[in-house]
């Protein structure tokens, strides 16, 4: 509803004070390291959840855990059980008669347990991405540092649907990152028909943006409305633009900032996206400098009505297209005298002389005449 423009969206990215993200590990299951994360735990008088999403599995893992590490004092929970039955052992877990809780799926929401601060996934590739994000949030709900350890079947071949949503968990650690793993979970399964009862869609070969715009188009139409079609600007300028591998070194990150920098329509975009780059990985490199200058310039290019930009040794050749204002020949005529060349040929072009090095600010100055 939000897509279709019947309803407004707000997203909350501040957390609640005082507030640390799950340090989250996505692992092969190891005997040793589980019960490392147990013993610290509890050395820090915290609490434990070790889920395990098999009823009848339960009681015997409870067992196994207390073997594992014996000062621990182990419970269990399911949804079998009664709601007396439930209600008992998790009154023991809050008043920490039980200090590690065996259970299933059941805690995935309405469970708020400030001590409980580590929590163990068993075969966390056979749950949903939606399911992780709320599985892991069970924790880590007071000042106290939390741990999540997703963890699947040692030298289990996993799909790549499962490898997907766990390296989307382990990705998107940070606070507000819930409408970001509603996206990725949205694009790996594909968003379906929204007017029909097809329940598989062609969203993931599009992405989510694409799709929108898409959306969007088809809604206006629909209504009688006229469609402009929007003239991609292309940049050939010799300038290094791109995201260092010294500075972001994970793919999927690099992606995510790549498309965040391409939807910028606006200097506020482009300055929400700069803060959002400071804010998570530090000061910005002159490479990606170049990169947000050049989404600024195609912004301007579009307002302007130029489609292509191109460098050819000290030359600035400026691509007309439809949009043009002709009436702005005079003007650019005035400002670079016998600087600039204007060629009527084919499609509209202009040639300006460069008058110093750099080259994005030259080009601006062209776009702000």
């Amino acid at each position: 509803m939000s897509i279709v423009g019947l309803r407004d969206m707000s997203v909350i990215y501040d957390p609640p004070h005082n507030r640390k993200p799950v340090q989250t590990y996505v692992l092969e299951y190891d005997e040793d390291v589980i019960k490392e994360a147990i013993t610290k735990e509890l050395e820090r008088n915290g609490q434990v959840f070790y889920l395990l999403n098999r009823v009848d599995g339960v009681s015997a893992k409870s067992m196994y855990i207390n073997s594992l590490v014996p000062e621990a004092s182990v419970g269990f929970a399911h949804g079998q059980m009664t709601g007396r039955e439930l209600e008992d052992i998790m009154q023991k877990f809050i008043d920490k008669e039980i200090n590690v809780l065996v259970c299933t799926t059941i805690l995935e929401s309405g469970i708020d347990i400030p001590n409980a601060n580590t929590i163990i996934v068993e075969n966390a590739d056979r749950l949903g991405l939606a399911q992780l994000y709320q599985i892991r949030g069970r924790v880590g709900r007071s000042e106290t540092q939390a741990y999540a350890y997703i963890t699947y079947k040692r030298d289990k071949l996993i799909s790549e649907v499962a490898e997907k949503r766990l390296r989307a968990i382990k990705e998107f650690t940070e606070f507000g990152s819930g409408f970001k793993i509603a996206m990725r979970d949205l694009e790996i399964r594909g968003a379906g028909s929204l007017l029909g009862e097809i329940q598989h869609g062609h969203m993931d070969m599009v992405g989510y943006d694409m799709y929108c715009k898409l959306l969007n188009e088809v809604i206006k139409e629909s209504n009688g409305e006229i469609i402009e079609e929007d003239e991609d600007v292309q940049i050939d300028i010799a300038i290094s633009c791109y995201i260092p591998d010294t500075f972001i070194n994970k793919y999927e990150q690099k992606i995510e900032i790549y498309q965040n920098i391409a939807l910028c329509v606006t200097e506020k975009d482009i300055q929400n996206v700069t803060d959002e780059i400071i804010d998570r990985y530090g000061s910005i490199p002159k490479e990606i400098e170049n990169l947000l200058e050049i989404s600024r310039i195609k912004n301007m290019c579009k307002q302007m009505g130029i489609i292509k930009v191109a460098q050819k040794d000290n030359k600035l050749i400026f691509t007309c297209g439809k949009k043009f204002n002709s009436s702005s020949i005079e003007k650019l005529i005035k400002k670079y005298t016998n600087r600039i060349k204007v060629s009527t040929r084919d499609t509209g072009a202009i040639s300006v002389l460069m008058s110093e090095n750099d080259v994005l600010s030259e080009i601006k100055n062209f776009l702000c005449t």
